[in-house]
């Protein structure tokens, strides 16, 4: 058979098919290979463009996020395959370019999607806050040790001592005291910096030069080489050192010796005027690294009772008998804060004299049975352990050491760790289970069990070192524990460290790279094993699971696995698994045979497929798909066969009446594919049990966040004009994205009447959308609880609010901080004159590519002389790119806002006047503003423009764009 004939035949037989679409793909061949290179192209240069943002010289403040990392390599494997794609079309005979071409085709809506998903908005990076240049940490009060105190402060204070060792046994108060003498130095001017760092065990030199660097506050330009050099580390750290001026480094909890000039720690010095501080419990530790030794000794028995009486409570001096008894406690505790604080708060609120008489002599037994020093320390503080009865309780707080030393937990970290461990069981809701673990955790600080602490993220909890030591060392092994978190260990203990009595296993935050092919471990009781943040694990043996088959919890978070053994599929009592961030992992073994799993967390992985088996989860209460790779939607029907599920989220699109049969649902995430599905499950009755949502509808955005606790709708590419938007009662964040037919507002396009707790409002892209408000509207929302608004790419917006004939609502955006306005090209005036009253709140007004933008507030008709207007809260002030920008306000008028921060101005060109008034000192001369950091603008600009004393305020100018 000759060419011709077999071209022939090949086209017969695809006549039988779709004809249309076939030659469709082979006419159009050529075409679509030009498309699919000139994507793929695209998005190699948005790889590269990423790869150029987060390849800094370190590691500095800011941690690539792991979808940016899951991205990459997800561009990475798509790349293979379009040059798999490449190879054959080199070789494509003429008659099968019909079917290459349906392949090039689906291939080009991959790149392109992709493509899409790489625009990541929120950054690429998750930053990790820097602190200030002086930290107050948690204030402790220290009860004795003035002798002490003075001591250290005399040499740090003097030029005599540099290096200066603060030792003594654990619990007797070495950090407290450093941590009361920071706060002092606080207040002094005498050094540059004031740099905080725990060191504990075992010493890691990497993780010690980068914890420096970061106390300390490095820019972009200061961060420390990435990699296991640590001599270049080393050097780059003391050049930062170099720079920082005099400072005070209390290097906390030092276990080892080791070389300061290796770490590349500058020694202190006269000439640098600098001191360094260690803490420790070896004296040997402090001398071998040459410091002058202070050692903290045990508080008098004075000072010991009057700091047992702070914490249990005075009132028990009033009971008969009970002082006797409770100076008996105190003797026992042997002058450590630690311990006292800990069995006072024991005893807190008892005030039966049995009990006291039972207390005492059941510490004084535990004391006698023990010798050496940290054993009858751990004895004091096991006492406390027993004091709390309940068992669910004390295994809350042994879970608590499965974790490496120092370690911060989150409430939620915390209480979601107790529920995988079935020690909350017992209540019907997921809202009563958080309840619980709230009493536990209050119950645990009140016995001085736990520290807390807040910060910008909410409460933290850590477990002081000497209290972990106990679980560790003294109650773990009992119960079959093993945790070496934290330890820096680069493989797996070997069998034989792998007995028949573990319970619970603990190898996180390690550096464990491989488990050894023929790794066995035959552990029947083990319940737990958690392997998370081992980042270079990538294999696991396919028989390392076959000898633990009561294994109940297993954690692989933040793990570079790329596989998981066919042998996960016969856990058959595996109740949690969670793979948090293993953004290698593509696919799962089969779950059928998993009917016991309550708890599936697939957050951040990169699995491209809903994992075969998955149906067959019914007792799963908790699934997490957010940030998975590829999958668009779940199987129709997959979803209502869950109907124990509590807690679900993922990018995933969804039906509305699937959501609805879920009774017991009460954190929500997902996408809908339209307002319809969406609407009718905000009106369900299901609905209004839900404590936390984030729900997309229509097109889902990249990116993925929380649904704990939030309650957000985000609406992208929906035609706004098929049905009115249906917003929840408890909405706080909203957001509109390409959406049509916004029937000229939004309080037209929405039901906002009901959204009375609304935070945050974040439109974009959308057409028809004249004003944010439109007071003659039948039904409109005055938005008075909104904080922040951003308004981009609204191209027909003219005004916030359109007022008409109407009245004017005073409180209209009456709570606004927040406002944010770029590419609203139909823009003249920002905020009308008589609104201004409503934006006595707002702290931050940027403005950008508003082409037509000439005033940000509006000019008024009377006599421009008396124009004053007081914005006592704002802090920052941004103007870019407004090319007709006339004028911030009208020609004599003047801003006042004494509370100003930041103000940035940049291309706008036709603005010749600031209208910002300084502030007067009491002598009633000018004054920049006190709080003032910087004006960022162009130097040309600055020196035509008119700026009433703007000579004072020439030492914050910086010419370069922020």
């Amino acid at each position: 058979m000759d060419l011709l004939e077999e071209t022939i035949m090949e086209f017969v037989k695809c006549l039988g098919r779709s004809t249309c679409t076939y030659l469709d793909y082979h006419l159009n061949f050529d075409e679509a290979v030009s498309d699919l290179r000139r994507e793929l192209q695209m998005l190699i240069a948005r790889k590269n463009d990423i790869n150029l943002s987060i390849q800094p010289e370190g590691s500095g403040g800011n941690k690539v996020k792991h979808e940016v990392l899951g991205w990459l390599e997800h561009v990475e494997k798509i790349n293979n395959e379009v040059q798999a794609i490449e190879e054959k079309i080199q070789r494509v005979k003429w008659y099968s370019k019909g079917h290459l071409g349906k392949l090039v085709r689906r291939k080009i809506e991959v790149v392109t999607r992709i493509h899409e998903q790489g625009r990541f908005p929120d950054g690429l990076t998750v930053t990790i806050d820097r602190p200030p240049r002086r930290i107050i940490l948690p204030p402790e009060n220290v009860v004795g040790q003035d002798s002490t105190k003075e001591k250290i402060w005399g040499y740090l204070m003097g030029n005599e001592v540099g290096l200066i060792g603060v030792c003594g046994i654990g619990g007797v108060g070495k950090t407290t005291i450093m941590k009361n003498i920071n706060n002092e130095l606080v207040r002094q001017t005498k050094f540059d910096k004031l740099i905080w760092v725990t060191v504990s065990y075992p010493l890691d030199v990497i993780k010690l030069q980068e914890n420096i660097a970061r106390a300390i506050g490095v820019n972009d330009r200061q961060r420390l080489p990435e990699g296991e050099d640590k001599e270049r580390r080393a050097a780059a750290l003391m050049s930062i050192m170099e720079g920082v001026g005099s400072y005070v480094l209390v290097l906390d909890d030092v276990w080892e010796v080791f070389s300061l000039i290796e770490v590349g720690i500058l020694e202190p010095t006269i000439q640098n005027g600098s001191k360094i501080v260690i803490t420790s419990r070896s004296i040997d530790v402090c001398q071998n690294m040459g410091c002058k030794i202070v050692k903290v000794e045990p508080l008098s028995f004075q000072e010991s009772f009057n700091l047992f009486l702070d914490k249990v409570g005075r009132d028990v001096l009033q009971v008969p008998n009970l002082e006797g008894i409770s100076k008996l406690i105190v003797e026992e505790c042997g002058g450590l804060p630690l311990a006292i604080v800990v069995i006072a708060g024991s005893m807190k609120g008892e005030d039966d004299v049995n009990v006291w008489n039972n207390a005492l002599t059941e510490l004084q037994e535990r004391v006698k049975s023990v010798n050496g020093s940290d054993e009858k320390i751990f004895e004091k503080l096991k006492f406390s352990y027993d004091r709390l009865k309940d068992p669910e309780i004390q295994s809350c707080f042994l879970y608590c050491s499965l974790f490496p030393d120092d370690y911060p937990f989150t409430t939620r970290e915390l209480i979601e760790g107790w529920i995988d461990e079935r020690l909350l069981d017992g209540l019907s809701s997921r809202k009563a289970t958080y309840g619980r673990g709230h009493a536990f955790l209050n119950k645990l600080v009140k016995k001085c069990l736990l520290e807390k602490t807040v910060d910008s993220e909410g409460d933290v909890f850590k477990m002081h070192d000497v209290l972990r030591d106990m679980a560790v060392k003294s109650i773990g092994p009992e119960l079959g524990y093993m945790v070496k978190a934290g330890m820096r260990l680069t493989k797996l203990p070997d069998e034989c460290g792998w007995g028949n009595y573990l319970k619970k296993v603990s190898l996180m935050k390690s550096n464990i790279s491989e488990i050894l092919l023929g790794l066995f471990p035959k552990c029947p009781s083990l319940s737990t094993l958690i392997l998370s943040n081992n980042q270079n694990l990538s294999k696991i043996p396919e028989s390392f699971f076959e000898g633990m088959p009561e294994l109940k919890v297993l954690d692989l978070s933040e793990t570079g696995i790329v596989a998981l053994p066919n042998s996960i599929s016969n856990l058959e009592k595996l109740s949690s698994m969670r793979l948090t961030g293993c953004f290698r992992l593509r696919h799962l073994p089969s779950l059928a045979k998993l009917r016991a799993l309550k708890k599936l967390d697939l957050q951040g992985s990169g699995i491209e497929v809903v994992p075969q088996g998955m149906e067959k989860l019914i007792s799963l209460e908790y699934l997490d798909l957010n940030g998975v790779c590829d999958p668009q939607e779940i199987p129709m029907g997959m979803l209502s066969n869950f109907s124990n599920l509590q807690y679900f989220y993922g990018k995933l699109k969804i039906k509305g009446d699937e959501v609805v049969r879920l009774s017991k649902l009460e954190a929500f995430g997902g996408v809908f594919d339209d307002i319809k599905g969406y609407n009718y499950f905000v009106k369900s009755q299901d609905f209004q049990i839900l404590t936390g949502y984030n729900i997309e509808v229509g097109e889902r955005l990249v990116g993925w966040s929380t649904v704990e606790g939030e309650s957000a709708v985000s609406i992208k590419d929906c035609d706004l004009g098929e049905e009115c938007i249906v917003l929840p009662d408890s909405l706080q964040s909203l957001s509109i994205e390409k959406c049509r037919n916004m029937r000229s507002s939004l309080n037209r396009a929405v039901l906002l009447e009901k959204a009375t707790e609304l935070r945050e409002c974040d439109i974009r892209d959308c057409e028809d959308m004249e004003c944010v408000i439109d007071l003659n509207s039948s039904s409109y929302s005055v938005l008075d609880k909104l904080e922040e608004l951003y308004l981009e790419e609204l191209h027909e917006l003219s005004v916030l609010v359109r007022v008409g004939g109407v009245a004017t609502p005073s409180h209209v955006f009456s709570n606004l901080k927040r406002l944010l306005i770029s590419d609203c090209s139909g823009m003249r005036k920002l905020l009308p004159l008589e609104l201004l009253q409503s934006f006595q709140n707002l702290e931050e007004i940027y403005v950008y590519r508003c082409e037509e933008m000439e005033e940000i507030i509006a000019s008024s008709d009377s006599d421009a002389s008396s124009d004053k207007f007081t914005f006592p809260k704002l802090r920052e002030l941004g103007l870019s790119e407004l090319p007709q920008l006339k004028s911030i306000c009208s020609d004599k008028g003047v801003m006042v806002c004494d509370s100003i921060e930041k103000i940035k101005i940049w291309e706008c060109r036709e603005l010749k006047r600031i209208p910002v008034q300084l502030p007067l000192l009491d002598n009633g001369q000018p004054s920049p503003p006190p709080r003032l950091e910087g004006i960022w603008i162009e130097k040309e600009w600055w020196e035509s423009v008119e700026w009433d004393h703007k000579n004072l305020l020439q030492p914050f100018l910086k010419y370069h764009w922020w």
